[in-house]
């Protein structure tokens, strides 16, 4: 389990309601979008084989996934920008630096760090939504807490149950434990082409079949209990009149109210 180490120690008013902007200049920008998101659609196949897998707990599946999620977001910046996440981080946080690809590395060490966190609380959802535009993608990194709809599929892990049950009623648990895995990982092996079909290759498409595309998700852990959840999205063509040439911050987008209320419970807040 790989953990990031830098000075940065969060800042929420960098995630709160707000998204980053990051432009598509190109066929080259469009094939980064695609490749990191067919990553995103390998994980969830990974991460499917090894919920099935009774002798992986379940806590190593969902560290696994806090992991990738994090490790991408620092390739985002590296591989695209060219520029250290860390200290780019720093220098946005610091004030030494005011340029969009800062911000972008600000806005995602800003979720990276509270990833972290999750290792720890047991009562917490990540909640991202990405969306594609003709020219421009949005990276919306959101936390809740409260509770989930029925938009994602529960299942249980004995292992981190507290409750001392008798033999009978434990072999019985353990079993409809194993079921509510099987059925999760079908459902998250699914998820998988939902993510190709939204982010397709610009090599092998035209631009009409890939200028628009999104997907909201959502996993993590109540007590004994995991969740994991993916869906399409549909971003309106006409959000935004400019163009923009380097990352920027920028309110979220109407999709993001609107999965709120179709994926949250009343009680649930959005950090």
């Amino acid at each position: 389990m790989s953990h990031h180490r830098s000075r940065f120690t969060g800042d929420s008013r960098l995630l709160h309601r707000r998204a980053i902007r990051i432009p598509l200049p190109n066929e080259a920008a469009e094939l980064g979008l695609h490749l990191n998101m067919a990553t995103t659609a390998a994980a969830q196949e990974q991460k499917a084989d090894l919920i099935e897998d009774p002798d992986v707990p379940m806590l190593d599946v969902y560290e696994s996934q806090l992991d990738g999620i994090a490790q991408s977001y620092r390739d985002a910046v590296e591989r695209d920008a060219g520029d250290d996440f860390e200290d780019a981080a720093l220098a946005y946080s610091s004030g030494d630096r005011t340029d969009g690809v800062a911000a972008m590395a600000a806005y995602l060490s800003e979720g990276i760090w509270r990833i972290q966190q999750m290792f720890t609380v047991s009562d917490m959802v990540v909640f991202p939504l990405v969306l594609r535009y003709p020219d421009c993608c949005t990276v919306n990194v959101r936390f809740a807490r409260g509770g989930v709809s029925d938009n994602v599929v529960w299942y249980e892990s004995p292992e981190h149950s507290a409750e001392e049950l008798d033999e009978e009623y434990a072999e019985v648990y353990h079993c409809e434990s194993q079921y509510s895995q099987r059925q999760a990982a079908e459902r998250i092996r699914e998820s998988a082409q939902v993510v190709r079909d939204q982010f397709p290759d610009p090599r092998e498409t035209s631009f009409e079949e890939r200028r628009l595309g999104g997907i909201v998700t959502a996993f993590g852990r109540q007590g004994s209990q995991f969740c994991s959840g993916l869906e399409a999205v549909s971003p309106s063509p006409d959000r935004f009149d400019d163009t923009i040439s380097e990352p920027q911050i920028i309110e979220e987008s109407p999709i993001a109210r609107q999965t709120e209320d179709e994926w949250l419970d009343d009680d649930a807040v959005v950090l």
